[in-house]
């Protein structure tokens, strides 16, 4: 091969040599994607960020309930110690309520349910500067406030006979999430009351069973299934209205002796962590041995009892202090909130509505003299923001 050809020749190679790695560089197009053949490799992915916790109140440490509570002047202080009843068919009066008084607390009581419809509780919420418990008595059987709504609830005593405790946590945390869709967060259940007596007695078919053991075992599963649903359950009435001498709406009631409320009325309150987060309803029953013949809603005795023999660290709540003859028929309203308060209690509960101002009043009054220590009040208010998620 001379010369020139052999020059000729290697110059095709050259070119095909170049074509062809210029080429495997191109990326391929198959189905009108270009896929590369000699891919990068690529750099290893960023870690995601891990997303802030939602803020649960206007603090910069949500926790630091003090701060909170400090910032809070004793008006605003008090206000949350009180749950006032609102009708269920005036949404615009209950807006009203919260947005001049901003009460830590209303209750929806009777039948109507205009209040519980259409979002009128976000209005509500709406104008609150700390979020408000709307609370109601979603018991079961005669005692519900949602049946025309969502449909009806067995009695406490028809679920303990007909279902196992798993089916009641069940039934319980069906019902928290109609509660929740309709803007409630606290249910003033489940009856933790211990008695055999008829159905249509004052406690009767509202108790589980008159065996302490079975009360707690679907007392808790109850409370454990409206906390499945976001709604914070209320054990009630400590220290037991299962074996008191009558109702307590229509006048005083006796309970039997405390060494019988420990063996039986009391039972379901030991170990009380057991149930989880809760809240306590203290009734208005005098205990002869205890609270000497002032209601337990209004007796330190009481309180300590339940904070001291029972360790219990949630918050307290008072019966119905507006509309029960236990209490309308011996105190004022205004005396008998402050004097519950003064016993230990973290929130006083009237059905009744109406009057807020001369309770607040009354309340600031008590602060400003002593009578009511500002350090009494200020540790409630810590235990009724942390109940409600607020800080803590």
């Amino acid at each position: 091969m001379n010369r020139r050809r052999l020059a000729a020749v290697v110059a095709v190679l050259c070119i095909v040599v170049v074509s062809l790695l210029v080429i495997g560089l191109q990326p391929r197009i198959v189905s009108g994607l270009a896929i590369p053949r000699m891919p990068l490799p690529s750099a290893p992915p960023a870690p995601a960020a891990t997303p802030a916790p939602a803020p649960t109140s206007g603090l910069a440490r949500p926790g630091d309930c003090a701060s909170l509570v400090k910032s809070l002047d004793v008006r605003r202080q008090v206000a949350q110690l009180v749950v006032v009843g609102v009708t269920g068919d005036n949404p615009a009066s209950t807006v009203s309520l919260v947005r001049d008084n901003q009460v830590g607390g209303i209750f929806i009581g009777g039948n109507a349910t205009a209040l519980l419809k259409d979002h009128s509780l976000d209005a509500v919420q709406g104008v609150a500067k700390l979020p408000v418990a709307v609370s109601v008595d979603e018991e079961g059987g005669r005692v519900q406030r949602i049946d025309d709504l969502d449909g009806d609830m067995p009695s406490a005593r028809e679920m303990a006979k007909t279902k196992t405790p798993d089916q009641v946590r069940g039934i319980a945390a069906d019902r928290g999430r109609q509660l929740k869709a309709r803007g409630v967060t606290v249910d003033f259940a489940p009856d933790t009351d211990v008695t055999d007596a008829p159905d249509d007695d004052v406690i009767g078919d509202r108790s589980f069973s008159p065996d302490p053991a079975r009360v707690k075992a679907y007392a808790t599963a109850f409370a454990a299934g409206l906390r499945d649903a976001g709604i914070q359950p209320v054990l009630k009435h400590f220290p037991g209205h299962g074996h008191g001498s009558g109702d307590s709406h229509k006048g005083t009631v006796v309970t039997p002796p405390l060494a019988q409320l420990r063996a039986v009325d009391l039972a379901p309150y030991r170990n009380i962590a057991d149930y989880g987060p809760v809240a306590v309803m203290v009734g208005h029953l005098d205990v002869p041995d205890l609270t000497n013949g002032v209601p337990a809603s209004l007796s330190p005795p009481a309180y300590q009892l339940l904070r001291g023999e029972f360790r219990f660290t949630g918050p307290i709540l008072t019966d119905d202090l507006g509309a029960m003859k236990a209490i309308t028929a011996q105190y004022s309203l205004p005396d008998a909130v402050l004097k519950a308060l003064e016993a230990g209690a973290d929130q006083a509960l009237w059905s009744s509505g109406g009057r807020v101002n001369e309770v607040l009043d009354r309340l600031e009054k008590a602060v400003a003299s002593g009578e009511l220590p500002q350090t009494r009040v200020q540790e409630s208010v810590t235990r009724v923001l942390r109940g409600k998620g607020v800080c803590g």
